[in-house]
């Protein structure tokens, strides 16, 4: 099973994206999303590629949910298949943004 994974985002280029996923920043690609992203908003990322632009009403209980699977255990599937999408995104230079 592949998660997408949420993730805040901090700068806008063209089709790239730079989001912040827990303090590791990604470069994601805005092709396939399903409506237009800005600094700011939260996107849902699985495998490099925002999949879509989480409504505002969703941000907290979705990231939520995520900070719950992160806590599991090494041995959760769940929470290794959210640590590994995250780390399928290519890595990006400093943002020049502050964590978050």
């Amino acid at each position: 099973m592949c998660l997408g994974v949420p993730g805040r985002v901090l700068r806008v280029e063209g089709l790239i994206a730079t989001v912040d996923f827990w303090g590791l920043k990604r470069q994601v690609r805005l092709d396939v999303v399903d409506e237009p992203v800005q600094p700011g908003d939260y996107v849902l990322n699985h495998v490099g590629f925002a999949i879509r632009r989480i409504p505002a009403e969703e941000i907290q209980e979705t990231l939520s949910l995520y900070e719950e699977l992160l806590r599991a255990g090494e041995s959760d599937m769940m929470a290794a298949d959210v640590r590994g999408e995250i780390e399928a995104s290519p890595e990006s230079a400093d943002s020049g943004e502050p964590d978050a």
